[in-house]
């Protein structure tokens, strides 16, 4: 059959899956456990993550990027 890869969710004592697997009953299977993250951390945003760095930078870095980035001025056409 291959490999596939399900979510599941652990009690303490079983998994529980969260979709439906298409296995005979009584099949052998090998898990392997990837600990994913929390519903509360999957939904913070770049913004809030960004933010919480509190980076310290001149306060032209948006408009003058090619000259950090690159040491110069760099001008687009347009």
């Amino acid at each position: 059959m291959g490999e596939k890869t399900i979510t599941a969710v652990f009690d303490g004592k079983a998994f529980y899956v969260q979709e439906t697997i298409a296995l005979p009953v009584n099949t052998r299977v090998r898990l392997s456990i990837e600990v994913l993250p929390s519903q509360a951390q999957a939904t913070v945003s770049f913004l809030a993550t960004a933010r919480s760095l509190q980076l310290q930078g001149p306060a032209d870095w948006s408009t003058d990027i090619d000259k950090y980035l690159y040491g110069q001025e760099i001008r687009h056409e347009i």
